[in-house]
């Protein structure tokens, strides 16, 4: 069963910088990624083309291997826009993504997408783990060089 979930609240928030260290982080979830964007180590607060990007992200939950995919559309390093596709292998699955989907565009956009740490939306944990390693070869690939 795939269904997709769109948060699409745009946004015009002004730049702000987040030298947190969040990206250290980010990249420390990666394991078992299978894409070499992903595995590829982005600067902290980094530059990124403009334009909308999509990643896979996979993750391990009680009922096996799960994933997730993730658009993201970038706006001068901010996230303006999320969507998730969901496609689970249970029920269960499907309900922690289905909340994931719908909680995670509140959290991130309008944010510089350096900082984001997404651990837990409305219940979900596991899923974020995908999230994460989506976002990691979505920087990889708006990457400016």
């Amino acid at each position: 069963m795939t269904r997709m979930l769109t948060t699409s609240t745009r946004t015009t928030a002004a730049r702000i910088a987040a030298p947190i260290g969040a990206t250290a982080a980010l990249l420390g979830t990666l394991t078992g990624c299978s894409t070499a964007a992903a595995e590829a180590e982005v600067p902290v607060d980094a530059s990124y083309r403009d334009g909308t990007y999509q990643a896979n992200g996979t993750y391990q939950s009680p009922n096996g291997n799960e994933n997730i995919i993730v658009v993201v559309e970038l706006e001068n390093d901010l996230v303006a826009d999320v969507q998730i596709t969901i496609n689970p292998n249970n029920p269960t699955t499907a309900n922690y993504q289905g909340q994931f989907a719908d909680g995670v565009g509140a959290l991130v956009i309008g944010e510089d997408i350096d900082s984001l740490d997404v651990t837990v939306v409305a219940g979900s944990s596991l899923t974020s783990n995908g999230f994460r390693e989506a976002i990691n070869a979505i920087k990889a690939d708006a990457l400016e060089s």
